[in-house]
Parts: structure tokens; C-alpha cells; sequence
């Protein structure tokens, strides 16, 4: 069975007193509900009263449930007002007054709650976009001790590296840059005054990097390569240069889709994260949250939240923001045929081989 305040105390450990808020946002006309969101706001009031609980023995307080209206986008800017029981609040006054979040949305809040980060030491939160009670059985229930250890395996591993090279079961070939950058790990362990980045996912399981992106003046990026994506049994291919989706290969809904994706703002075609889930319990159903702590991964779009420099104002607008995860697990349509850190002096690691991790 699983037991949700274990999974708190050893995920968060919160302190005698600490502010904890749950946050989830709401529909509204512009965005209509659907039945895993509205169970979704039933577990976050579940997983608020097992903390009410914990508190009441602990010496730390828990805020009513804080709502506000959904953004609509992924990683998007939260509004300036919601409501705690109802009342109209300033939602970054709430949430800054708090040490520990934990928001259970529809809609990512990651890149914001990062922001917030920056500017309060004792703030940290978990970002659960999309979770759904069933990984109370899958993700949520892993053996977190072993996730960790698998993660920071793969950091070391990519410590001073140059270059990840990836071969993808189609024969598509990409390496990213790894240069200027370090790898973080988001391991499930997130206690009060956690050095290093103090924003988690949960489910739990990845180490991930945010590749050069060509910031240094006379310092091109490396990252560059084809990149497949396949969905609905369309594939659609990334060329990718200087790390930056230049052209899309392909023909049908799905390249034109992302063609119109693009188009509408160039800086989505920016790559904004290399990663490897690890976590062993997390299953392949098409949730990204989860997907990616089952595999490879990468992503465009948004990435100062993860240590890049694309944020909102490099936008076009706030309205097309965008951090955008393609998973490669066991159960994906495509898979990753080795995965291999370059370092400088011909040293190599490889991490993965026809699918399977090797550390």
C-alpha cells in the first residue's frame, strides 16, 4: 500500500516551523476540466491533509489549499491572483511566504516556482504537472535511496564531458554540448536548505543538463545532429545546428504541426535540456512527467530554470513560452541505440547500450 506520508517525510522531511502550501490550479471557461485533472485535485487535498497531520506533530503549518486559474501552457508565468479557501489572494506573496511548495497542476509550474527560488533561500518546491493517482502504485513508490545513487552515477559521469553522443534506434545521430555546463540532479530528495537546486519534479528519477547554447561571444555551440520524433506513426526529423532545430524533415499533420510551432516563435526550436531517467519503477503511458524518469530524454524551447539563459523575455510573448519534453523509454516508438559522454583526451562513458543503462 502506498503511504503518502512516508513519501513526504523521506522526499521533504519538513521541519518544525516550516509554511507548506499545496497549489493547484483550476479550469475555467477558456480551458475546459477532464476527469484526471478534477482526481488530481482530489489528491493534492489528500496528500494537504496527510501534511496537516504530519504538522500537527512536527510543529510546522499548512496553508488551506492555494488555487489560481491555469495558464493554458507549459512553464508559463503564473498570474498575479488566486484564492486560499476561496479568498483572493497575491499568489507570489503566498507563495513566497511559504518554505515548501508542492503544486499538483495541470499545467507545469516548474519555471516559475525555479524563479522564485532565486530569490528566497529557504524556499523549495515540488513540481508535479499531470501526476496521476495510479504512479501512487509506479513512480511515487520507488525505491528513492537506489534512484538517487543512479543519478548521481550518471552526473559524475558527465562531469568536465565535452559531448553526449546519441545514436537512435531509426540511425539518427545528435551530439550535444556539454561544454560551460553541470549536470543537476532532481533525485526525490528535496529537505529544507538542500544545497544546489531546490526545484524538483515528482515523480522523481532524472539527471539532466541544459546544453551550451552559444551565450559566449565567439563561442559557437556545438550541439548539432538529426533528431526523430515519431507520433501517431508519423515521423518527423530535427536538423538540428549550433543548437537550434533548423529545419524539419517530414511531411504530414505532424511536421506541420511542429512547423507552425516554430513559426509562431523561432525561439522555441532552441534545445533546452539533455536527460537520463532512471527511475525503475516509472511506467510508459504517455504522460511525460513520468515517461521521462523511465529514459532518455531531451527538450526544446524554455530553459533558464534548468541553468540556461532562454527565459520568458526571450520570447516572443509570454503566451508562446514553451518547454517541451520527447521522451525515448522502453515503450516509446523510438529508442536510444547508445548514449556515450566525450571527454576531452578521447575518455568515454558509455551510458546506454541498445536501450539498456550500463552504470
Amino acid at each position: 500500500m502506498f503511504d503518502v506520508t512516508k513519501l513526504l517525510v523521506d522526499v521533504f522531511d519538513p521541519q518544525e516551523g516550516e509554511v507548506v502550501t499545496v497549489m493547484v490550479d483550476l479550469p475555467h471557461d477558456e480551458i475546459p476540466d477532464n476527469p484526471q485533472w478534477q482526481e488530481r485535485r482530489q489528491m493534492a487535498e489528500e496528500w494537504r491533509e496527510a501534511l496537516a497531520r504530519l504538522g500537527a506533530e512536527r510543529g510546522f503549518t499548512v496553508n488551506p489549499m492555494l488555487s489560481f486559474p491555469a495558464t493554458g501552457a507549459n512553464n508559463a508565468d503564473l498570474p498575479a491572483q488566486g484564492w486560499l479557501e476561496g479568498e483572493e489572494v497575491d499568489l507570489r506573496k503566498v507563495l513566497l511566504d511559504s518554505t515548501l511548495v508542492i503544486a499538483m497542476t495541470e499545467y507545469s509550474a516548474t519555471a516559475p516556482l525555479a524563479a522564485l527560488a532565486e530569490e528566497k533561500e529557504d524556499f523549495r518546491a515540488a513540481s508535479m504537472p499531470g501526476v496521476l493517482r495510479r504512479m501512487e502504485k509506479t513512480a511515487l513508490a520507488a525505491d528513492y535511496a537506489r534512484v538517487a545513487q543512479r543519478c548521481q552515477a550518471i552526473a559524475e559521469a558527465m562531469e568536465g564531458a565535452e559531448l553526449c553522443d546519441v545514436e537512435f534506434s531509426t540511425g539518427h545521430r545528435c551530439w550535444f554540448d556539454l561544454r560551460h555546463r553541470k549536470a543537476e540532479v532532481d533525485d526525490g530528495f528535496l529537505p529544507r536548505f538542500k544545497e544546489g537546486d531546490r526545484i524538483i519534479n515528482l515523480p522523481s528519477g532524472e539527471t539532466f543538463i541544459v546544453p551550451y547554447e552559444g551565450e559566449i561571444e565567439g563561442v559557437p555551440s556545438w550541439t548539432a545532429g538529426q533528431i526523430p520524433v515519431v507520433e501517431d506513426g508519423e515521423m518527423v526529423v530535427f536538423h538540428v545546428t549550433a543548437n537550434t532545430i533548423q529545419l524539419l524533415e517530414g511531411e504530414g499533420p505532424l511536421a506541420e504541426r511542429y512547423a507552425e510551432l516554430f513559426g509562431e516563435d523561432p525561439v522555441r526550436a532552441n534545445i533546452a535540456e539533455v536527460a537520463f531517467g532512471v527511475n525503475e519503477k516509472a511506467a510508459v503511458t504517455g504522460n511525460v512527467l513520468e515517461d521521462e524518469k523511465a529514459g532518455f530524454h531531451w527538450a526544446f524551447g524554455r530553459s533558464d530554470h534548468l541553468g540556461g539563459v532562454f527565459g520568458v523575455e526571450a520570447f516572443r510573448s509570454p503566451e508562446t513560452v514553451i518547454h517541451q519534453d520527447i521522451v525515448y523509454a522502453r515503450g516509446n516508438p523510438v529508442q536510444v541505440r547508445h548514449a556515450v559522454i566525450l571527454h576531452p583526451g578521447d575518455r568515454r562513458v558509455e551510458i546506454i547500450r541498445d536501450g539498456e543503462y550500463l552504470l
